[in-house]
């Protein structure tokens, strides 16, 4: 049930995300600051990217609920997989070989930290001070990020807001096992428990820093870094704050060093795919063509 959800929001989370960056691209580089997310919130399409995210969102909690939080972030991770050919259909993006080849790299080092590593037990309720630690350091490291992609341009930039986008959603994610405990308590409990405001604020800061990502047209890079930091966020978070463990003994922990090494390989690949060009570019293309 876990692999089955943990794969359904994988999926979701694809196809909203390359819906949402169609929408982020029929834009304009003229329209910046908030009243792009204004524009953004008027283009059915990228509403729709929303509506797909969300019930990705729901798969997930679903996993959440019974799975570590490295295991099912660990299968969402894949969503940068399925995204590419989402890209070439809704976007025109372009898959060449090295694309495929870190998608390759990917999958198989997601298979080898999850059949090895087996990462499981931690606790359910969490420390309030680990909280409060690991809140501080996201939010810092997410604002340092939003900062330096705002001098960039290109590829940097979208690494650099996709990774603080990652920061955001790691912390969301984590913060979303505790909030699988409390829906069952009714309303009541979700309005009055801290989770349901630090979920939603950190899921907020994320989209924004995504979709400023996503706006770059570098769908891979902004994936690939959104969902690397997304991983790695959730790992430490995971070991740190929750407890959890990694299977270590006879030789596994190089073998999951290794599953590991693969998977960011296979994100530095899959960095590298063309970028899709934004809606206007491509009907003056097939203009010229005709």
């Amino acid at each position: 049930m876990v692999i089955l959800s943990g794969l359904l929001a994988a999926t979701g989370y694809a196809l909203g995300t390359v819906l949402q960056q169609r929408g982020a691209l029929q834009t304009g580089d003229a329209v910046s600051g908030w009243r792009f997310l204004v524009v953004l919130f008027r283009r059915p399409v990228w509403l729709l990217g929303g509506v797909v995210m969300a019930v990705g969102w729901v798969f997930q909690a679903v996993a959440l609920h019974t799975g570590s939080l490295m295991q099912v972030q660990s299968l969402v991770t894949l969503s940068l997989v399925i995204a590419l050919p989402f890209g070439a259909w809704l976007t025109a993006q372009r898959i060449t070989r090295a694309v495929w080849a870190g998608a390759a790299a990917l999958v198989i080092g997601i298979v080898l930290f999850l059949s090895l590593g087996s990462p499981s037990g931690g606790t359910e309720s969490p420390a309030a001070r680990d909280w409060w630690i690991a809140g501080g350091v996201s939010a810092g490291l997410a604002l340092v990020l939003a900062r330096f992609g705002a001098r960039r341009g290109g590829a940097v930039r979208a690494l650099a807001y996709g990774a603080g986008s990652g920061l955001g959603y790691g912390f969301a994610t984590a913060v979303t096992k505790v909030f699988t405990g409390i829906v069952g308590g009714g309303l009541s409990a979700l309005l009055g428990s801290w989770e349901t405001y630090v979920m939603v604020g950190a899921g907020v800061v994320g989209m924004a820093l995504n979709q400023s990502a996503l706006r770059t047209g570098a769908l891979a890079p902004a994936m690939a870094a959104t969902n690397a930091m997304t991983l790695l966020t959730c790992i430490v978070l995971g070991l740190t704050v929750f407890g959890e463990s990694i299977q270590h003994g006879g030789g596994q922990l190089v073998v999951v060093v290794v599953g590991l090494g693969l998977a960011l390989l296979g994100i530095v690949l899959l960095a590298a795919a063309p970028a899709a060009r934004p809606a206007a570019e491509a009907s003056r293309g097939e203009e010229a063509k005709r």
